[in-house]
């Protein structure tokens, strides 16, 4: 009894980070656990979306700039090297295919990631994120240089795991919302580890604006992500799903499948 009435308590938190949550990033549909790469591994992935039903204008959806959502890829190629057992590093390369038009650079991003303490120390598992994200292009992103914290945590009750990451974003330095707040959002995922080859999750998505004056309800954008997630052959893990939009303001179908490969390459420093 005591174990269920845990389960349904942390259910109850990932749900409560839904209504009251950074802004939403298109390019990177990830839930991050409280575990690093570890020192030493590198990681490569292809994170990779697709706008089966969404907006015909620009600036709505997960568009936030000239090209409107409706049939937009988007992929972002990762690389992460863990520098420490507890902290890794990754830089992205996003790219953008919007509809009728040809492959292009959509920006870049740099992280740090970390775990605090020993899995397993404390009732919740918890780490940090935070990342520099560079668009050079404002045809797909208005914000040039944006600034990204996120505070993760991880709950276990055996095979279920819960992920929390709830976000906070800034436009820094240059572009038309230096001057503005923080926008909050989150990410939440909830997962049954059925086996290492296949476990199905549900992933949470949205964000609501400024802190100090969120968008209409109508305008911001909530997802609920029914996934498939496991390990293939060959080290290839893979995260794949469709993405229901909850609210005008979001796209209504998006398709993702994320691929990483991992591997143990030695310590570079």
């Amino acid at each position: 009894m005591t174990t269920l009435k845990s389960i349904f308590v942390a259910l109850g938190l990932a749900l409560l980070v839904r209504p009251a949550v950074a802004q939403l990033d298109p390019f990177e549909f990830e839930v991050y656990p409280y575990q690093t790469v570890g020192k030493g591994v590198m990681e490569l992935e292809s994170l990779n979306s697709f706008v089966a039903d969404g907006h015909s204008e620009g600036d709505e959806g997960t568009s936030s700039g000239d090209f409107p959502s409706n049939h937009m890829y988007r992929t972002a190629l990762e690389v992460t090297y863990g520098l420490t057992d507890k902290i890794e590093a990754a830089a992205y390369l996003n790219l953008a295919h919007p509809n009728g038009a040809s492959l292009q650079y959509a920006g870049s991003k740099y992280r740090l990631r970390g775990s605090l303490f020993e899995q397993g120390q404390f009732p919740v598992d918890l780490g940090w994120y935070i990342e520099l994200e560079w668009n050079k292009t404002q045809q797909f992103d208005d914000s040039e240089l944006e600034f990204e914290l996120k505070p993760i945590i991880e709950k276990d009750f055996g095979r279920l795991e819960i992920d929390l990451n709830p976000k906070f974003e800034k436009a820094i330095f240059v572009g038309p919302d230096k001057n503005k707040g923080f926008e909050f959002g989150y990410i939440t995922g909830i997962y049954y580890n059925y086996s290492r080859w296949i476990s199905p999750g549900i992933e949470f998505y949205g964000g609501i604006g400024l802190i100090d004056d969120t968008d209409p309800l109508r305008d911001q954008q909530h997802y609920v992500f029914p996934v498939v997630r496991g390990e293939l052959p060959w080290g290839l893990e893979y995260n794949v799903g469709p993405g229901i939009g909850m609210t005008r303001g979001s796209d209504q179908v998006i398709l993702k499948a994320n691929i990483e490969f991992e591997r143990f390459i030695g310590t570079l420093f």
